[in-house]
């Protein structure tokens, strides 16, 4: 696929690998052979148990949620938060860090947006601004069980449906 990313300039995506929106990044990123990498917590902690080793990500020396969210917005250019809704929990902090150390970000809502049309403000946007390297972030599967497929579907929609 090199040569669908050269014009949106994506040269690597992270994430932090909770389930849902996040696994969903990476699963992506390690199907279609992109970079990728993010911080999780000390433990390799998720909502279902130790993280496996497949997923090339870097520790954090505390277990805190929030400090790796924050270290992920901190290490990209831009964040794409993916939902279906409001932000709330972690979503809604992801969205404050990046507002806060003057990040670029957008909110996918997903119940507002048809996948298609998601896409396509997804692919402007990151054109707009200019992203190299996207963080991608969002609910977790147990709050949101749809959330994981979904964004496999809109990052397959952006990087490479609508570049052929």
């Amino acid at each position: 696929y090199e040569h669908c990313w050269k014009d949106i300039m994506i040269t690597k995506i992270i994430s932090s690998c909770q389930t849902g929106v996040d696994r969903a990044a990476l699963d992506f990123a390690i199907e279609h052979n992109i970079p990728y990498g993010g911080w999780l917590p000390k433990g390799r902690k998720t909502e279902d148990g130790i993280l496996d080793l497949k997923y090339k990500l870097q520790e954090m020396p505390t277990g805190e949620y929030s400090k790796r969210t924050e270290k992920n917005v901190l290490d990209s250019e831009g964040t794409v938060i993916v939902s279906h809704g409001l932000l709330t929990g972690g979503s809604a902090l992801t969205r404050e860090f990046a507002q806060k150390h003057g990040k670029h970000w957008i909110h996918i809502d997903l119940k507002e947006l048809t996948l298609n049309q998601a896409a396509e403000r997804l692919l402007h946007w990151i054109q707009e601004e200019e992203i190299e390297v996207l963080n991608v972030a969002g609910p977790r599967a147990r709050k949101d069980p749809d959330i994981y497929s979904k964004t496999v579907e809109l990052l397959k929609l952006t990087f490479i449906e609508m570049r052929q």
